[in-house]
């Protein structure tokens, strides 16, 4: 396992849709070792392999002690919206108020090749669109409804 280098704004990587994994290979357990352990390193709660440079739909997420890995992850479906604050690793020090679905199905597959249903609400169902966006080139600053400034994340900082 290694680290991998997260990707920032500006890296063009970040704006391209990816292209489905179909071949399931050692090299592929790797890359979803390397993503965990990436994520875990830089105290995230989700990455896509965009992030690091790979444009191949694969996303890792972190709830308390679970970690989802889903290759070629989609959302069968969602209901309710709340506007919550998100951050991002390729996008640090921003955070904004985006829209999202309160609950999503989502399913896809394991490095096993094995089909993953996952029903997800509240935040971690925040996580799960959040990184399937960057699948598509989607940061969460094109959804925003409003970038907060840092007097604002310093309040809300202070509050919790």
């Amino acid at each position: 396992m290694a680290l991998r280098v997260i990707r920032k704004e500006g890296d063009p990587v970040l704006r391209k849709k990816t292209v489905p994994v179909s071949k399931f290979t050692p090299q592929l357990v790797n890359l979803i070792e390397d993503m965990i352990e990436t994520m875990l390193d830089a105290e995230g709660v989700g990455l896509a392999a965009p992030q690091i440079g790979i444009s191949k739909s694969i996303i890792v997420v972190k709830d308390n002690e679970n970690i989802f890995e889903i290759i070629n992850p989609e959302i069968i479906s969602g209901e309710g919206e709340v506007v919550g604050i998100e951050g991002c690793l390729s996008l640090p020090g921003i955070y904004g108020e985006v829209p999202r679905f309160s609950r999503v199905e989502v399913k896809g597959l394991n490095r096993y090749k094995k089909e993953v249903n996952i029903s997800a609400e509240g935040f971690i169902s925040r996580i799960f669109q959040h990184e399937i966006d960057h699948l598509r080139g989607v940061l969460f600053v094109d959804r925003a409804v409003k970038l907060l400034t840092p007097e604002e994340i310093k309040k809300i900082s202070e509050k919790h």
